[in-house]
């Protein structure tokens, strides 16, 4: 069966509510994207969440560099505003209160993303064009899908992308030249309760683009067969699936990826995520790939409540011995951070 993909103009689509209409206060609307400069061990992490029963929204900006970002504060640069008015869109062009700008002049090909900080001492404008298709994406977190609305239609993509740049931070300047992935959702409610809707281990989500031959994206818990931190902690029966999400494309061809088996061989001491991993796959086709991965940057951020969140910037090395950076985002919830704190500290 073919990965389904998503219409270009999906890229603009962020409705409110018709007037009478009654939508679920913790329906959202979602746009990530981000960036890396490897050589500066440096990423950035910028999302938008628009909260439309409102309506509101919340998002901004987060660079961080090196490894050393327990703290939200630890990062470079953070704006990240919890709330803010509904954005403005006008056009193809979406402006946020706090300076963040997307622009799709060529929706599902082309995006521009802008940003200056109120004192102008942080900004950057980059250009991302489209490598992979629109990919179609539901939910990621498990049980997500019993909150939504039956009668609406709810949806999301994944995509990789050749940004290029340029980063001004204070005083610093940083040309941009790299694989990002990007994704987005629509009309999903997520309530975020404490514990997640579903119990469920860490998740991992591990894009890497090696060029048009390999592109791919997962996400998934680190395989019960490895000695995960998590056990002991969660249940997971054999035979349930380790993966939630995951496709690939392979010489131009989307495929929906099998089997996915993540091994993390070091945690980082403070902030207990994955600092290097290994990932191995089997397509649908049957063809299989193993990877190996190490964080150069990672921090603590601030975008989804009642959760502990970390973005990282990683770089991959597949079975030929090629590199690429992208990022890696990981995510628990209460129950596994009390574990580890408890368990090292």
């Amino acid at each position: 069966m073919p990965l389904p993909v998503q219409p270009p103009e999906t890229d603009l689509f962020v409705p409110l509510p018709a007037p009478g209409e009654a939508m679920d206060p913790y329906t959202v609307h979602t746009h990530y994207f981000g960036f890396a400069v490897p050589q500066a061990e440096l990423g950035c992490f910028i999302y938008l969440r628009y909260q439309p029963a409102f309506p509101l929204s919340q998002g901004g900006v987060n660079i961080f560099r090196g490894m050393n970002n327990d703290s939200v504060l630890d990062a470079e640069h953070v704006d990240y505003r919890i709330t803010m008015p509904w954005p403005t869109v006008e056009g193809s062009l979406i402006r946020t209160d706090n300076g963040l700008e997307i622009e799709f002049p060529v929706p599902g090909e082309v995006a521009l993303v802008r940003y200056a900080s109120p004192d102008k001492a942080v900004r950057f404008t980059i250009e991302q064009r489209a490598v992979t298709p629109l990919l179609a994406r539901g939910h990621i977190m498990p049980g997500e899908e019993d909150h939504h609305d039956p009668a609406r239609a709810t949806g999301g993509i994944e995509q990789f992308l050749h940004c290029t740049g340029e980063l001004e931070l204070r005083g610093e300047r940083f040309d941009i030249d790299c694989m990002a992935v990007r994704d987005r959702s629509w009309l999903q409610v997520r309530r975020e309760d404490p514990g997640g809707a579903r119990r469920t281990p860490p998740l991992g989500w591990t894009p890497m683009y090696f060029g048009p031959d390999l592109a791919l994206n997962a996400v998934s818990i680190e395989a019960p067969d490895t000695a995960p931190r998590w056990a002991g902690i969660y249940d997971v029966p054999d035979g349930t699936p380790t993966s939630f999400y995951a496709w690939l494309v392979r010489d131009g061809e989307p495929r929906r990826i099998a089997e996915v088996r993540r091994d993390v061989l070091d945690y980082h001491p403070t902030m207990y995520a994955a600092t290097r991993q290994r990932l191995e796959i089997t397509d649908a086709a049957g063809e299989r790939y193993s990877f190996t991965g190490e964080a150069i940057a990672m921090s603590a951020i601030p975008a989804w409540p009642n959760v502990v969140f970390h973005d990282s910037v990683y770089r991959w090395t597949d079975e030929q011995g090629r590199v690429t950076h992208c990022t890696y985002q990981e995510i628990w919830f209460d129950e596994y951070q009390r574990a580890m704190k408890a368990r090292l500290t």
